[in-house]
């Protein structure tokens, strides 16, 4: 697996993350879309951690500036 996501959308996806986690965690947003929350949150997350997005892989779309 090739890195397909730059600096800078790590940093967007990591941030993303942590306010749907907060905004769970501090039961601002319960329920059902409190639970899309988390699962957005953990996908973001471990995308940001490994650099590689299948969905970008699937549209041909990279942000990576290093080749």
């Amino acid at each position: 697996m090739k890195k397909n996501m730059g600096t800078r959308d790590r940093t967007i996806r990591i941030v993303t993350a942590v306010v749907l986690a907060l905004l769970y965690f501090t039961d601002t947003v319960s329920g059902t879309l409190g639970w899309v929350f988390i699962i957005i949150a953990a996908v973001f997350l471990l995308t940001s951690l490994v650099g590689y997005c299948p969905l970008y892989s699937l549209l041909g779309i990279t942000t990576n500036r290093k080749r």
